[in-house]
């Protein structure tokens, strides 16, 4: 299998001149890039290329600029496909990797402007509340049946995707095109909990099985019993051993900590799928028509609530007693790696996009290959209820702006659907495994593949998923909004501020955003319009969230045997 990101590349630029586009070009890169890696044959591989070449044929010699945050599977498609795609259409295309919240401002310029910065944005599914309302972006159902049409490829197969119906407004259309897929998963030392003397010490100290935490009161005595634990006797390090790994810095993916769906793994919001209606997971309230009304308690929300704060203390409470001490300090990016490198038990959620540099550590992985760690559903806080939200995805996804020049926009659309397509999906699914597609998911290599990844093929063929989802259509406006929580939370954090302090602030100020949306009239009949302020008893006492504060916020903890668990999903 060659994941080489950067083995076609000398390859292709030797075959095509600047504005060479044929059949010659696309044979080079399924030979050294796809092999057998792709969902489809190799006759139907070439029938795909050249449907790009043909229809790329306007646009030759165009030069075009697209930008994606920076993971492992964009990498691929920046280094490895746009090259690819170039050399076979002519069409030229430059793909800036840059930080996401980086790609989130640069987009808001252009909403804000309406000068075309980038011809394309691989944009997370985040902000389709956002997209939905200011109907800034090209409206991909109408695009495609229309204006597009001749730049559509009749082997796109959206069906196929496994995240468009979160990429789709709630008027039934496609405005934006999944490009990577990853989830926040439990992660733990499958190794170490599985020592009979790790079995045998824990019922000691605890009276219960060590297994895979259902709910949080398991998930904190099990931070507490690996944390400063000895762990040589299981081929593990002798001190420096912590039961959980999280980050705290005052930056803006702390902000993605908690809208990540945190609050609601805690049961702060109300349930449904993909996400709470009619609270959602940033503990924003909506009418019956979509439209915002609220987020702090007295308007109906539950942002500020007592769910909310138990939340925040929790993974405050966790980070310090059982991380590592510079865990506070760190970012996402920062953090995501920290368990690869051995001495961390478990963590809460685990961004699944890091599982392709943990397989690359001898610390975490067998020497036959085999990890030695797993992969779980994350555990539920107390108050949540059957029917809540369990998890993230994350779905970065492709998209058009309507600011774009149309001959732009249809460049950058073939590319879209390049690096989307059967023909490469395959390969840039083991390169990155970020699954957007089910025949991606069910090709045969990745059955071959699975025991090597600790149960994520598993949990992508499960119906499970399903449950796992992103930000929503409730939040009306993401860039203004996901700003707030990183700066308020950030307080909570630092100690500036408890908990509750906060998240009065954190709603306070989204009350405040969402009323200039309405007093501007700028999203129309879908911006909020905002409740009038009641007493908080009242919306405690109405079903379903805001929920109020439980007399004991301890519970009985549960775990589950993992064996058991990856059956359950088959």
């Amino acid at each position: 299998m060659n994941l080489n990101l950067k083995s076609t590349t000398a390859a292709l630029l030797i075959l095509a001149g600047p504005a060479f586009a044929d059949m010659d070009a696309a044979r080079a890169f399924l030979d050294a890039e796809i092999g057998d890696l792709s969902s489809l044959t190799r006759a139907e591989q070439e029938a795909e290329m050249q449907w790009f070449i043909d229809a790329a044929q306007p646009f030759e010699g165009m030069s075009i600029n697209v930008v994606s945050e920076t993971i492992t599977t964009h990498e691929f498609e920046s280094q490895v496909l746009a090259p690819a795609f170039s050399a076979m259409t002519g069409i030229n295309v430059t793909h800036d990797l840059i930080g996401e919240g980086d790609v989130v401002e640069k987009l808001q310029t252009q909403m804000q402007s309406g000068e075309n910065i980038y011809d394309a944005y691989t944009n997370d599914s985040d902000l389709i509340g956002t997209h939905w309302r200011y109907q800034q972006v090209r409206n991909l159902t109408d695009w495609m049946a229309g204006e597009a049409a001749d730049v559509t490829s009749p082997t796109l197969n959206l069906d196929d995707f496994i995240g468009t119906q979160f990429t789709t407004g709630p008027d039934g259309k496609l405005y934006q095109l999944p490009s990577q897929q990853f989830a926040n998963l439990y992660w733990f030392r499958y190794d170490w909990f599985n020592h009979p003397q790790s079995q045998e010490d824990f019922r000691a100290a605890y009276g219960y099985d060590l297994g895979v935490p259902v709910n949080w009161a398991a998930y904190e005595d099990i931070a507490e019993f690996f944390t400063g634990r000895d762990m040589s006797y299981a081929d593990g390090p002798a001190e420096n051993v912590f039961g959980n790994m999280d980050y705290g810095k005052k930056d803006p993916s702390l902000g993605w900590r908690y809208t990540d769906a945190w609050m609601s793994m805690a049961g702060m919001g109300d349930t449904g799928e993909p996400n709470g209606l009619p609270v959602d997971e940033w503990g924003i309230r909506v009418n019956d028509a979509s439209q915002p009304v609220g987020a702090c308690v007295d308007r109906g929300g539950a942002a500020n609530s007592p769910a909310a704060v138990y939340a925040v203390e929790k993974a405050i409470e966790w980070l310090n007693n059982y991380s590592p001490p510079s865990a506070m300090g760190m970012t996402f990016s920062e953090a995501g790696p920290v368990p690869g490198q051995g001495n961390i038990a478990q963590q809460m959620f685990l961004y699944t996009t890091f599982v392709a540099p943990l397989v690359e550590s001898d610390a975490v992985m067998n020497e036959d290959g085999t990890p030695k760690w797993r992969l779980a559903p994350s555990p539920h806080g107390v108050y949540w209820k059957e029917g809540q939200k369990v998890g993230y995805q994350d779905v970065g996804s492709w998209t058009l702006m309507d600011s774009t020049p149309v001959d732009r926009a249809k460049a950058a659309w073939l590319y879209a659907q390049f690096v989307t397509s059967q023909t490469v999906d395959v390969k840039k699914s083991h390169v990155g495994l970020t699954f957007i597609r089910e025949s991606t998911i069910n090709h045969e290599s990745f059955t071959e593949r699975a025991p090597r990844l600790g149960g994520l093929v598993e949990f992508y063929r499960s119906p499970a998923r399903v449950q796992w989802s992103p930000t929503g259509t409730n939040v009306p406006d993401y860039p203004r909004l996901a700003q707030l929580w990183w700066q308020n939370i950030g307080d909570a954090m630092s100690g500036a501020k408890s908990a509750q302090d906060a998240l009065d602030s954190l709603c306070s100020d989204m009350e405040s955003v969402m009323e200039r949306l309405e007093r501007a009239g700028v999203q129309g009949d879908l911006g909020p319009v905002m409740n009038e302020e009641r007493d908080a008893d009242y919306w405690f006492s109405q079903p379903g969230a805001p929920f109020p504060e439980m007399e004991n916020e301890d519970e009985e903890p549960m775990t589950v045997s993992y064996d058991e668990l990856i059956a359950s999903w088959q």
